[in-house]
């Protein structure tokens, strides 16, 4: 059976480039991409943080949840993007638009980085980049992102990038490695009149 190639639609099919990183779409028949995604989901760092809707524990799965991004894509709901150095191509880690909802214009914003690739402020440079191409191409007036409290990294990743801080929300993730327990997320918001 052929596997059917997903177009891209929200996507731009060049990818984004700046601050010495290219963001380009995940290709879910890529063995190297395959690898870094189910590399990321793997991390131990990233599942501190993060319990994923859906484990990610082999080739198999990360296929199959890079299919589904790229399905969001087309949709229109989501905007994966893989965050590569601009130089050499190697990829860094993941920075996306979720629940994008262009009526209410806003999305959702989420990313990681490699454990070989921290320390480089990938994170921050990807935010700074794809939070210029959600309100200038898409015309997005509002971008929210979420992290657990106590993850001072990715709110140091926020504030960098003009993400203000909006206050707590009680037992809005699950727990590390559970679907049955509950923490406070510390919110982020940056409008498009705000300044970078």
């Amino acid at each position: 059976m052929t596997e059917i190639r997903v177009p891209r639609s929200v996507l731009p099919a060049s990818g984004l480039r700046g601050h010495g990183l290219l963001l380009r779409a995940w290709d879910p028949d890529a063995e190297a991409d395959v690898d870094a995604w189910l590399r990321g989901h793997q991390d131990p760092e990233f599942l501190r943080w993060n319990t994923p809707l859906r484990d990610v524990t082999d080739a198999g799965d990360a296929r199959k949840s890079l299919r589904s991004k790229a399905a969001q894509a087309v949709a229109g709901t989501g905007a994966a993007f893989c965050v590569t150095d601009a130089g050499d191509g190697t990829v860094l880690g993941q920075i996306g638009l979720n629940s994008l909802d262009t009526v209410q214009s806003v999305a959702n914003v989420g990313y990681w980085v490699l454990p070989e690739a921290r320390g480089r402020q990938v994170a921050t440079r990807s935010l700074r980049l794809m939070a210029s191409w959600a309100f200038g191409e898409l015309g997005l007036h509002r971008l929210e992102l979420g992290h657990a409290v106590g993850h001072e990294a990715s709110c140091r990743v926020a504030e960098r990038c003009g993400f203000r801080y909006e206050g707590t929300l009680r037992g809005a993730m699950w727990e590390a490695g559970r679907r049955d327990a509950w923490r406070d997320v510390h919110r982020h918001g940056r409008l498009s009149t705000d300044p970078e």
